[in-house]
């Protein structure tokens, strides 16, 4: 077959262990058919082989996003952006001119407010003073709490309280009526449905479907906002992601975009499994292992939250947080998590729950030993604190670490201060381990969990390898050839996509990135400020900024 492209003069880091390095990949028809020296490869080009000079750029693997909301960040490119905002003239300022710019939405929402956006806890009462005549709430980083105003509490039934499920609260204040704190999905999704969107949020949220089916006029809708949120990920070089929100539906969706030429990346899928769910529900978790089982999109794995986030203190925890005697709950009973670990394994389905606190994560490696399945590779999100006695136990298991380089405080985007109000200080050294983890036989996967945070691979590489020891601590940081394996290969194999992706060797699905440099020349603080030249998912261009893959393109 000849080359319909070849990429040489390149710096090629394969991710395969048997050929790490090469000068050159062909492909045509969607699969890789070279990998080598830029003479062998170059001697395949026929009539019509585009010839891309890569000019001494790094080209590896297409990035594999291993933990992202793909529907909930398209869903929010649209909205009002409150990262790295403080104070309360700024945060007016900036919902003013929202609501001016936005006349006819229900709701004014906005992301990325951090939970000491003012100097005292957020209150619907501060809400009003910024705006008090149309409904706005804004979302925390974590995306596990949400403050609202007084107009939008009302619209929302929610301003005198409401029945929860355990771990998801509507805070009351001293008068009987809800301050505005709204934590976790179920207590704040009244609010978000204002929007209209909130069957978009139905697999996180509840592991329920829309009832009624959207049509085929709210479908182009929605495909319009995972179109935004894949183009903004090519944007960052990604060519396969495991899509940590969703639900059949949103399976569908993405099919209907796959057979319309509009699926820019491979996606895996998966089925919500919630604390009051009979294990019967499991059905519709193998049906759709079975219904979707092509090469860009997939399912075949079940998702659970073992517990909520360490700033709203909803993170379970062995011990009590600084300064309290609140030390979280687990949201699944410890025999019953078991007991559904070895019914989803008995299935032949991958498992991956979010694990925060030490006391959660501890419980999920209990569920994965219960199971004993490491051949399904079971994964546990987050980890951002763990017991020293639990850490070897994930090698031992066969447990994939899926964890964020971006997420440590201090790291990238998340204040320092965090660390203090959370964590005692003699636990900081147990706190977002990554070496230790790996030096203890646990496979990596990296990943942001956008929109928690920005989706840009490089920034997450530079997270990773800049990142300081906390006081008194090891250092945690890998070195740069893991940090890309955990970003390809690594994710890839903990996804089930290692026979497709991940590796750049002959035979593999044509998924590549191009970074405008010399990756292993860069210094490690300059990494986040590199540019994508090109990206290209299954054969196909999907972000050239410059235009060097010409008419192919």
């Amino acid at each position: 077959m000849t080359p319909e492209m070849i990429i040489s003069n390149a710096k090629v880091l394969t991710m395969d262990a048997g050929r790490p390095r090469a000068e050159a990949v062909a492909f045509a028809g969607g699969r890789i058919l070279a990998v080598g020296s830029q003479a062998e490869v170059e001697a395949l080009a026929g009539q019509g082989t585009w010839v891309v000079d890569a000019g001494g750029r790094t080209l590896l693997p297409g990035f594999v996003e291993s933990h992202l909301h793909l529907v909930l960040g398209g869903n929010e490119l649209s909205q009002l952006q409150l990262g790295g905002v403080s104070g309360f003239e700024e945060l007016a300022r900036m919902f003013r001119a929202f609501a001016a710019k936005n006349p006819g939405l229900p709701l004014l929402m906005a992301q990325g407010a951090a939970y000491e956006i003012l100097e005292h806890p957020v209150t619907r009462h501060d809400l009003d003073k910024v705006i008090a005549d149309r409904p706005i709430a804004m979302m925390a980083p974590d995306h596990h709490t949400v403050w609202a105003n007084t107009a939008a509490l009302t619209a929302a039934g929610l301003l005198h309280g409401g029945e929860m499920p355990a771990g998801h609260v509507v805070v009351m204040g001293e008068d009987g009526t809800a301050t505005g704190e709204l934590l976790e999905f179920e207590a704040f999704s009244p609010v978000l449905a204002l929007t209209g969107d909130l069957h978009l949020q139905l697999g996180i949220a509840t592991g329920g479907e829309p009832d009624p089916w959207p049509s085929a006029e709210q479908r182009a809708k929605d495909k319009e906002k995972v179109a935004a949120g894949l183009a903004h990920c090519a944007m960052h070089g990604i060519t396969s992601m495991v899509n940590m929100d969703g639900n059949r539906y949103t399976c569908v969706m993405l099919k209907e975009m796959e057979a319309e030429g509009r699926l820019t990346a491979r996606v895996k899928v998966p089925f919500h499994f919630k604390p009051h769910m009979e294990l019967t529900e499991l059905d519709r978790a193998s049906a759709m292992a079975k219904e979707f089982t092509g090469e860009w999109v997939t399912s075949g794995f079940v998702k659970m939250f073992q517990d909520g986030v360490v700033d709203s203190r909803t993170a379970y925890m062995l011990h009590d947080y600084p300064r309290t005697t609140e030390r979280g709950s687990p949201l699944f009973e410890p025999e019953r998590f078991k007991e559904i670990c070895r019914e989803i394994s008995a299935r032949d389905l991958q498992i991956a729950v979010h694990a925060i606190g030490d006391g959660a994560v501890r419980q999920t490696i209990d569920g994965y030993e219960a199971a004993r399945r490491p051949d399904l590779r079971h994964r546990i999100e987050h980890i951002e604190l763990i017991d020293r006695a639990d850490v070897p136990r994930l090698g031992a298991l066969g447990i994939t670490a899926s964890v964020q380089p971006p997420h440590p405080p201090g790291a990238m985007d998340f204040p320092m201060s965090t660390m203090s109000h959370v964590f005692h200080k003699h636990r900081w050294k147990d706190a977002y381990l990554t070496r230790t983890l790996a030096d203890h036989g646990a496979h990596l996967a990296f990943a942001s969990d956008w929109p928690v945070t920005d989706v840009s691979v490089m920034r997450g590489i530079q997270a990773a390898l800049t990142r300081m020891p906390y006081e008194g601590c090891q250092d945690e940081r890998v070195s740069l050839m893991e940090c890309l394996h955990a970003y390809t290969a690594g994710g890839a194999w903990a996804a089930h996509m290692e026979g497709l992706t991940g590796t750049l060797r002959e035979g593999m699905a044509a998924d590549l990135v191009l970074i405008d440099g010399d990756i292993e020349a860069i210094p490690a603080e300059r990494l986040g400020q590199t540019g994508i030249a090109l990206t290209i998912a299954g054969g196909r261009v999907t972000h050239d900024p410059a235009g060097m893959a010409g008419s192919v393109a």
